[in-house]
């Protein structure tokens, strides 16, 4: 199937850093942002976490950023692709917990109870509170065992906040109203506004042009040819001019 314009570009520019505890936007979520960074550290003794939000809170960042082996239950949901397996002890995460299928659902409890007596680490995040999941009590019990946090979504006030942060730091020189445009225009996760705001700064330099409505318009549209040139394909001295 092919994508439209602009939904392949957002694709096709993801952000280029790597999901860590650092870029995570936190908005309402600083406790539960805080909670996660003392519960991965080497003395911190809780073998379980648990955090749950509707799509677009970004769980999936933060159980990337935590280093743990990753798991996607919504991608995997026999979690055949290692958790039976792996080693016994270290640090796993299992997302989108809600979609594993019966062997899943048993792979995860086996996990839990392997690193919980090998002193191992479990983070996990669903859309629903434990005891809201349906899956198994016993492991709807084990998930319940350990920290619960709450991520909440972003309010648009903040999402336009980490976006014009974001612009600041690339050193782009945005018109008053553009980021309440492409919040109106764009698919409204942070992942996708982010990448949205990279396929700018290249179509921009691409284009050796201003950053205008006009030209944010044509991003979003998605630009006919070949597509923004990569970063550092121009001189220093044509960027944002």
């Amino acid at each position: 199937m092919t994508l439209p314009p602009m939904r392949q570009l957002t694709l096709d520019l993801l952000p280029e850093a790597a999901p860590s505890l650092d870029n995570f936007v936190a908005g309402g979520n600083g406790e539960a942002l805080a909670g996660l960074a003392a519960w991965l550290t080497p003395d911190n003794r809780e073998s379980a976490l648990y955090l749950w939000g509707e799509a677009g809170a970004g769980k999936t960042h933060l159980l990337r950023a935590s280093g743990a082996h990753y798991h996607d239950g919504a991608a995997d949901p026999d979690l055949a692709g290692g958790a039976e397996s792996s080693e016994p002890a270290g640090l796993h995460a299992v997302d989108n917990v809600e979609a594993l299928g019966e062997a899943g659902q048993i792979a995860l409890f086996n996990l839990f109870n392997r690193l919980r007596a090998a002193g191992g680490k479990l983070l996990t995040a669903g859309t629903q509170p434990p005891q809201q999941l349906k899956l198994r009590e016993d492991l709807r019990t084990r998930l319940g065992y350990g920290l619960i946090y709450r991520l909440l979504p972003l309010t648009d006030a903040e999402k336009i906040a980490a976006l014009a942060a974001q612009a600041a730091a690339r050193g782009l020189r945005l018109p008053p109203d553009a980021l309440d445009y492409l919040l109106a225009r764009a698919p409204r996760d942070m992942r996708s506004l982010s990448a949205l705001l990279a396929a700018l700064d290249r179509y921009s330099l691409e284009q050796k042009r201003p950053i205008t409505l006009p030209l944010l318009r044509e991003v979003l549209q998605g630009p006919h040819g070949a597509g923004p040139a990569a970063p550092g394909s121009l001189p220093p001295e044509n960027r944002h001019a």
